[in-house]
């Protein structure tokens, strides 16, 4: 199948108990998580499955959760499954999904990196001094204009392009509040403060992306056996350094997800599989193209409903 996409989902699609039934089901998941323990020294399974210390949503944590999480699934679906994808494309976090699965970047390596990732956005910005909204009912071009009327300094800018009308904002709190009510008073449909520690992809990750850049020069990272599309700039790179670039600059530019699932229609992409513990992308696949079929890779009962679907 030459017409695939598999997408993977990022930082807010983490649950307690995500991926337990398909923990249960297939042992050889648990192997993975066993791997990602001796990176992080500390049993990552107990965490997702009950979360005891409530660490899963330090990001920190939540970051190398995920990621194992949607290589564990990945693994599963290339032993039960010979379809493999055209295309490749991870929201935020999830494009280290994407990378790992596509062998250009070792597990053991992106399980150090997006732990450090999370750990280095975290500092980055002092607790309760940043913020993020999510905007309904804008086109991107207002948005952008909302934000430079909040802020001309770029205190607050459009972090997450999700879908055609729905955009999240991220900075400075008193920048993103400012920029939220000249929003309403624009029309927005709705905005909606979001229950955020880090605010992502703005210019205040900007020391986050120095610290990560030195880390990305001591790992090796090879060119993708499926093509990538990047957050950044909608494009594929087989470059390891534009693929380092990339990984740097999406730290404070925007996640351009509504650009992605268009490059992904007008490349004649018939089916959408989400390789995750959510559905968060399979909904804003759906909004961008309702005649595409999509399945969600989240349950036991998802994964083998996916794989019925190719027979």
């Amino acid at each position: 199948m030459n017409n695939l996409a598999f997408v993977f989902p990022g930082q807010g699609s983490q649950a307690v108990g995500m991926l337990d039934d398909l923990y249960q089901s297939y042992p050889q998941i648990q192997h993975l998580f066993s791997r990602a323990s001796d990176v992080l020294g500390l049993d990552l399974f107990e965490m997702v499955a009950t979360d005891p210390h409530n660490q899963l949503n330090l990001t920190e944590y939540t970051q190398p959760a995920l990621l194992t999480t949607s290589v564990a699934i990945w693994n599963l679906w290339k032993e039960c499954s010979e379809n493999r994808p055209k295309y490749m494309a991870g929201h935020s976090l999830g494009e280290y999904s994407a990378l790992v699965c596509a062998g250009a970047i070792s597990f053991e390596d992106a399980v150090m990196l997006t732990h450090k990732r999370g750990q280095y956005m975290q500092q980055a910005v002092p607790k309760g001094t940043g913020a993020m909204a999510a905007v309904l009912g804008l086109d991107d071009e207002k948005v952008i204009e909302i934000c430079f009327q909040a802020d001309s300094g770029g205190n607050v800018s459009a972090a997450n392009f999700n879908s055609p009308g729905q955009i999240v904002i991220s900075g400075g709190k008193e920048s993103v509040e400012k920029a939220s009510e000249i929003a309403k008073e624009a029309g927005a449909r709705r905005v909606m403060p979001l229950p955020v520690s880090v605010p992502s992809h703005c210019q205040l990750m900007r020391p986050a992306a120095e610290k990560l850049a030195t880390d990305l020069e001591t790992i090796t990272i090879k060119s993708p056996e499926y093509p990538i599309i990047h957050n950044v700039d909608v494009k594929t790179h087989i470059s390891p350094e534009k693929i380092k670039k990339a990984l740097v600059e999406q730290l404070y530019k925007s996640v351009k997800w509504s650009q992605t699932n268009q490059f992904l229609l007008e490349s004649n992409i018939t089916h959408i599989t989400e390789c995750g513990p959510s559905k968060v992308l399979s909904g804003l696949a759906k909004r961008t193209n309702r005649q595409w079929k999509i399945n969600s890779l989240n349950t036991a009962k998802g994964f083998v409903k996916a794989i019925e679907s190719e027979e």
